[in-house]
């Protein structure tokens, strides 16, 4: 099977420019996708710094890009009613011509939930509502106008044309780890998987997929239906001593922000470009085919650059 590299480009910035920028450098590089989050207040320093909403911005970067396909890591279910977003993917797979990737989860800052006046409920029915969100999602975009009647969600002959180009439908990315729901949900609904971001072992990311494979079974899914995906922190210098101090760099940033829990955010992927095609083809062997890469060396050019001519290379089918 292939694998598949991406890049993550954190919309929290003061300039789309800048976003659109790297985009457009990942695309020229040969990366075959980009990835977005989806919160509306800063994340990283202050809730009042700058953040492009997620969807405006995947929108906005298919009409500037011709062959990079689209993603979000992962869009906040209940930010979007399921039909409307539905037909908002369709318009958007159409007009880039099947690039589109619908990344969705249960959102989980319960933050920015109070700050914006949605309910935040308990994960039982977060997870419920992305599972009624999948079944509506993609009945809208395979049957011509579709019923559906659950606990949390109803639709009644909800049209969606035009249909998507994408068949039968945009690869549909549920995320999260939860292993008595989120992956049973996973199971029954998912295209691709995402069980995590940004950290965890090949053996973390083993256990997960042995367990979405338990859920298949009794789903009755065939478990390599499901591409499994893996989106980390990757820090990458052409030379050892260059990723050394890279490290020390990233790590002192973390203390400062996390302080003792920074301890647990070293880079899964860290060190030269001989180290880190060791380091994923252990996550290979672990069952992923579709990295997200988040470059966290402090400049984003170089390590995307580095990584494109150095590692992806030698991941060529």
């Amino acid at each position: 099977m292939s694998v598949e590299f991406g890049v993550f480009i954190s919309p929290e910035r003061p300039n789309y420019k800048d976003i659109l920028d790297d985009v457009l450098h990942c695309e020229a590089l040969g990366y075959q996708s980009v990835w977005t989050s989806d919160h509306v207040i800063g994340m990283y320093m202050n809730p009042g710094d700058p953040r492009f909403e997620c969807w405006t911005t995947t929108a906005a970067l298919v009409a500037s890009t011709s062959t990079i396909k689209l993603g979000q890591l992962v869009l906040c279910n209940l930010f979007r009613h399921p039909s409307l977003l539905a037909k908002m993917a369709a318009t958007l797979d159409a007009i880039s011509g099947g690039r589109l990737i619908l990344g969705l989860g249960t959102g989980w800052h319960e933050g920015e939930f109070k700050a914006y006046g949605y309910p935040y409920e308990g994960a039982a029915a977060r997870v419920g509502r992305l599972d009624e969100a999948a079944q509506i999602i993609k009945r809208m975009w395979t049957e011509e106008a579709p019923s559906f009647q659950g606990r949390y969600y109803h639709i009644e002959e909800a049209y969606c044309s035009p249909k998507p180009v994408q068949r039968p439908h945009p690869p549909l990315m549920l995320a999260g780890g939860g292993e008595q729901l989120t992956l049973r949900t996973v199971a029954r609904h998912a295209d691709i998987s995402n069980f995590a971001a940004w950290m965890g072992s090949p053996s973390d990311f083993m256990h997960k997929a042995e367990v979405l494979s338990r859920h298949c079974l009794n789903a009755g899914r065939d478990f390599d239906e499901i591409q499994l995906s893996w989106a980390n922190y990757t820090l990458i210098r052409g030379d050892r001593g260059s990723a050394e101090i890279s490290l020390d760099r990233y790590t002192r940033s973390m203390q400062a922000r996390y302080g003792t829990k920074a301890g647990d955010r070293r880079p899964p992927l860290c060190g030269t470009p001989d180290d880190v095609i060791e380091q994923i083809q252990a996550y290979i062997d672990a069952g992923v085919t579709r990295f997200i890469h988040r470059f966290m060396g402090g400049s984003f050019r170089e390590e995307a650059t580095l990584f494109a001519e150095e590692v992806m290379p030698s991941f060529k089918a």
